[in-house]
């Protein structure tokens, strides 16, 4: 039987999705025929987001702040209202600060935590219960970074954090197959968005160089010799995000142009 996404008339929530990977998965998703939720916590990119997508499909935005529970509670509440159900929750989010080890107080390890731990946890429990409760053979896919699996310099924030969300992968595939839902992850690689450009811009300064010389020596150590689009990433997130991983779950799938040296 032809190969399909099994996306159309689905209901599709994607956060941090006013630009960037967000923003590309959500484009992704309309195009596979999904309603679709875009979310930010400035009011302003929501509105510039649904704007900018209308005409892909059905979709609705709200403005939710990820580090905080009321803003959680209320992306969920507002997603079953606008569109009925979830069926594919997709978890983006913005990064802490770059720096080093050193350079981080508690207040910044307290705030990085709450971000790329407590939230994701809470918003897959959220998302999990609605599911059930509605009977909903679901997925749920999370981002993360290569940072997880090889440290990178001057990011001591990210690259501690952003483990937890494999483990949150591994524990919600097993325990949530049962009820039908699958839960996945992706590992990104460097991709064009202004979270790389600020990456390479802090490098370049402690370096003493440019953010040009800096890209260039980041792209000759990509086997593929290049930075990855928004739009590759997202073909990714489909992927895990619809019927075509139907037996896939509890796995982290690397997108990275051949990044990654480490095994496993």
């Amino acid at each position: 039987m032809p190969l399909t996404s099994g996306l159309a008339g689905a209901c599709v929530l994607v956060t941090a999705s006013s630009q960037g990977i967000g923003f590309a998965a959500a484009r992704a998703f309309l195009e596979e025929g999904a309603r679709v939720v875009v979310n930010s916590s400035n009011e302003g990119r929501v509105s510039s987001a649904v704007e900018r997508l209308r005409s892909l499909g059905e979709v609705h935005g709200t403005a939710a702040d990820l580090a905080t529970r009321d803003g959680l509670d209320r992306l969920v509440d507002e997603t079953l209202r606008h569109l009925g159900g979830i069926d594919t929750l997709v978890y983006v989010t913005g990064s802490p600060r770059p720096g080093v080890f050193l350079e981080q107080g508690f207040d910044d390890w307290s705030a990085a935590a709450n971000l790329l731990v407590v939230s994701p946890a809470y918003l897959a429990r959220r998302t999990a219960e609605a599911m059930i409760s509605a009977g909903t053979k679901g997925r749920m896919v999370f981002l993360t970074s290569v940072a997880i699996r090889e440290p990178i310099a001057n990011l001591a924030l990210s690259s501690t954090c952003r483990v937890a969300v494999a483990g949150l992968v591994r524990t919600l595939g097993r325990e949530l197959a049962p009820k039908g839902i699958r839960v996945n992850g992706i590992v990104p690689g460097y991709v064009r968005t202004a979270r790389v450009e600020e990456v390479t811009a802090d490098a370049a300064r402690r370096r003493g160089t440019t953010a040009e010389a800096v890209r260039k020596e980041l792209e000759r150590d990509i086997p593929m010799g290049r930075i990855g689009t928004p739009e590759e990433l997202a073909r990714a997130v489909v992927f895990l995000g619809s019927e075509m991983s139907s037996y896939v779950t509890g796995t982290m799938l690397a997108v990275d142009g051949g990044y990654l040296r480490s095994v496993g």
